[in-house]
């Protein structure tokens, strides 16, 4: 697969205002609904939240800090389930950075930059309690980074049962390497594989069905090319649908929707985002060639932000009110924005209109919870989006 059109909003949002936005040519968006009030209420005190996940019959919520811990969180306790401090890079955009838990909850995959700055995804048993032993700790996947920045971190298990592992660009600045489009390194990707069975001499399994498996030269753990940093993604928990909150470089942050099939599955299957011969709708660099470039579904300018924190349709019971918008942030402002949706698979497009529904301090992510409330994380710490 190479690309899919469909009828997409490319949406400015104004900074500290809700501001009507321009439908592109062809889209038949009605506008959009107002998001309800919300207010944010505090979780116990962790400084440098970066990601939270949760595990099925588990009450409690684990935090990941970027200085290399992970807080379980129950009620009022706080407990430190695993401490990783001493393998890790600190700093910038290095750290622990992401932590995904197996469908059964007796695994869990964590993302962190090591030592020598590189990329390493590692397992580890978890037991009923929720701790982590760290004696088991199993390397699956080590990913060389050429600079200290464009890590990517998050991970996540799709509806497929398959771990998805986001790729930033290898970093400095604009691409220098031209890597999201090269086919022969696993960076300014997204990657799919199977980690419960090594094969060969890897410790993990490329699934069969990835879209570039037996393509020679290319790495058959790609399942999506052409990112930035892609330093949060989620699965839709209703449509498997893939959203992608892919940091800009100097003018540009953009969020993708890859829609699934019609059976939740497939989200980005092939699929190129773009970068570097794109930043958001943009030409960025001209000798990029970029073949089906699937275009974002929301574009902002920076205009004092910075950097797109994604992000989360909700979704469920706790999602009240606000079900059915995709909540995201930007990283310098603090600003919480509310984006209406509209359509399904390849019609899905923005309704026109981002709201700005909250301020907090720097976002670093926005993720659900287990019955669907949204958290967001940053130097306030972790918060729970209540709608009022």
């Amino acid at each position: 697969m190479t690309s899919r059109t469909r009828t997409l909003v490319a949406a400015t949002v104004l900074a500290l205002a809700p501001t009507a936005l321009g439908a592109a040519v062809g889209a038949t968006a009605p506008p959009a609904a107002v998001p309800p009030a919300v207010t944010l209420t505090d979780l116990p005190p962790i400084d440098g939240p970066v990601d939270l996940a949760w595990r099925d019959a588990d009450p409690a919520l684990f935090v990941v800090t970027q200085g290399g811990t992970i807080e379980r969180v129950e009620g009022d306790t706080v407990t430190t389930v695993l401490d990783i401090g001493d393998l890790i890079s600190f700093g910038g955009e290095q750290g622990l950075l992401g932590l995904a838990f197996a469908p059964s909850g007796e695994l869990a995959y964590v993302n962190f930059t090591d030592g020598n700055g590189d990329t390493n995804v590692a397992e580890f048993a978890v037991d009923a309690a929720g701790v982590f032993n760290r004696d088991s700790l199993r390397t699956i996947l080590v990913v060389e980074q050429p600079y200290e920045n464009h890590n990517g971190g998050d991970l996540t298990f799709g509806p497929d049962g398959m771990l998805y592992i986001g790729m930033g660009d290898g970093g400095a600045g604009g691409d220098p390497e031209r890597r999201s489009q090269d086919l022969t390194t696993l960076l300014g990707k997204m990657l799919r594989i199977d980690p419960s069975t090594p094969s060969g001499d890897v410790q993990y399994t490329i699934p069969a069905d990835n879209p570039f498996v037996g393509h020679e030269g290319a790495r058959g753990e790609i399942w999506s090319v052409g990112l930035r940093n892609p330093w949060r993604f989620a699965f839709d928990a209703e449509t498997g649908d893939l959203w992608i909150a892919d940091v800009g470089q100097n003018a540009v942050e953009e969020i993708d929707v890859a829609p699934a099939d019609g059976n939740g599955l497939n989200a980005g299957l092939g699929l190129n985002f773009g970068w570097s011969g794109f930043e958001g709708n943009d030409v960025y660099n001209a000798d990029v060639v970029v073949e089906g470039h699937y275009p974002p579904i929301l574009t902002y300018p920076h205009d004092g932000r910075c950097s797109v924190s994604g992000g989360e349709r909700a979704r469920g019971e706790g999602a009240g009110s606000l079900a059915g918008w995709y909540l995201y942030g930007d990283y310098c402002t603090g600003q919480l924005f509310a984006l209406g949706v509209t359509g399904e698979g390849t019609e899905m497009a923005a309704t026109g209109e981002a709201f700005e529904i909250a301020t907090t301090g720097s976002i670093t992510a926005i993720v659900s919870g287990p019955t669907g409330e949204v958290y967001v994380l940053g130097s306030a710490g972790v918060q729970r989006i209540d709608p009022a």
